[in-house]
């Protein structure tokens, strides 16, 4: 069940904007999401992000100074930056997406038009309202800390992915479709080791999803039961899918009906541990850790602005 509850500081709103995401389509969109903002009579921020460092040492910056909101505009990575700043914090965060995914916005029930979108951030900062929901926590072997809103890939997608950003051509969407060809003709199991709450799981996948919402890649409905709101995490796993499988299966993630595949394994857990070897972690479409990693629900994370 969703906990809403209330705000009551009108301090400053720090805003992360992406002008880029989603190709830009959105950006004339832009200064009527901050003509929103600012009617709420607080005073609006427009964080510098000239660099993907920049943006996330403004919002860590921001929630330090005490702002009474964060808001991000922009894309899944975007919102993803904006989560590294809020999580576990209590600070709330809002939402306007202007990517070409937007799949945490979409499963959290929020509008998906950006204007729409801050209209409804508006709201909940002009009546204070929140909610919480859940994050994952992924950490890797050093300790080091990243979390996630939607779903962390450790198998097939995430090498693609991996793939995808080595590759300099060709540049675009295109650079993705190249890759997959190129990882489907080298497509082979994987030997796992997944630790789910402490039990071992020895297995041989081709797809591994951790999933604390059911979405991503822009609508793929990879772990389709997910709920940010349970403390649990969804695990998919596709085992020794062949060439032919595997092509066969991929489209039905859209329905999320892949999970009913012989091969398809579906588990559920509060801590997942992962162990492989040349696999580099992704979650919500962002470059993470080198496996080993462990992801672990933290329930009520995020205190969204709804």
């Amino acid at each position: 069940m969703i906990t809403v509850t209330q705000i009551g500081d009108s301090g400053p709103v720090a805003v992360l904007l992406n002008p880029s995401a989603g190709r830009g389509r959105h950006r004339d969109a832009l200064p009527g999401v901050l003509e929103r903002l600012r009617a709420t009579g607080r005073e609006v921020t427009v964080l510098p992000a000239g660099s993907v460092d920049e943006a996330l040492a403004s919002c860590r910056g921001a929630v330090a100074s005490g702002v009474s909101a964060l808001v991000a505009v922009g894309g899944d990575g975007t919102i993803h930056l904006g989560l590294q700043a809020v999580a576990g914090t209590g600070i709330p965060f809002g939402v306007v997406p202007a990517g070409t995914g937007n799949d945490f916005v979409v499963e959290l029930g929020l509008p998906d038009e950006p204007v729409a979108a801050a209209a409804a951030v508006t709201r909940a900062l002009d009546g204070g309202s929140i909610r919480k929901v859940d994050l994952g926590r992924l950490t890797d072997a050093g300790g080091n800390v990243r979390w996630f809103g939607a779903v962390l890939a450790a198998g097939f997608d995430a090498i693609v992915s991996e793939r995808a950003n080595r590759m300099r051509f060709p540049r675009g969407p295109r650079r993705y479709d190249v890759a997959i060809v190129a990882e489907m003709l080298r497509l082979r199991p994987r030997r796992y080791t997944m630790v789910l709450d402490g039990v071992e799981h020895q297995l041989d996948a081709v797809l591994v999803a951790v999933g604390n919402t059911a979405r991503y890649g822009g609508g793929m409905r990879i772990t389709p039961d997910a709920d940010p709101t349970d403390g649990l995490l969804d695990v998919v796993v596709g085992g020794r899918l062949g060439r032919v499988a595997f092509a066969r299966i991929k489209p039905h993630v859209y329905q999320g009906t892949h999970v009913g595949h012989p091969l398809v394994t579906t588990y559920r857990a509060a801590t997942v541990e992962l162990r492989a070897e040349g696999i580099v972690s992704y979650v919500d479409g962002e470059r993470a850790f080198p496996l080993p990693v462990t992801a672990t629900s933290a329930p009520g994370a995020l205190t969204l602005l709804a």
